[in-house]
């Protein structure tokens, strides 16, 4: 595998926690979440958001409601359900995990390859 496909690979499997955690305070649309996306630096564009949400509506983890929009077509409003709450929890603790250990992998690694 390429570092490319590397980095494309570890993109796709952070996606789903930070989408879970945009959404796990309030009730957001897409463009609430493609904007949050947007200002942690993880640029996302649409046409990748939405299948990931409607993967994450099919495993329980979403529940939807349609809102009518004062400027332009109905907005759909996404939540976190109890099934989402445990979802992200448990992406959390994995995530905590596994950036403890990479970072000591790099910390090891630097000092490795610093040695006089």
């Amino acid at each position: 595998m390429t570092g490319e496909n590397s980095s494309a690979q570890m993109r796709k499997g952070v996606l789903e926690y930070c989408i879970l955690l945009a959404i796990s305070s309030r009730e957001v649309y897409a463009g609430e979440i493609l904007e949050a996306l947007r200002e942690a630096e993880l640029l996302v564009v649409e046409g990748t958001l939405y299948p990931i949400l409607s993967r994450m509506k099919n495993a329980g983890w979403l529940r939807y409601r349609w809102e009518e929009s004062s400027g332009g077509p109905p907005r759909k409003y996404y939540s976190l359900s109890e099934s989402g709450h445990e979802a992200l929890r448990g992406m959390h603790t994995a995530w905590e995990s596994m950036s403890k250990g990479v970072s000591s992998m790099i910390k090891q690694a630097s000092l490795r390859t610093n040695k006089p």
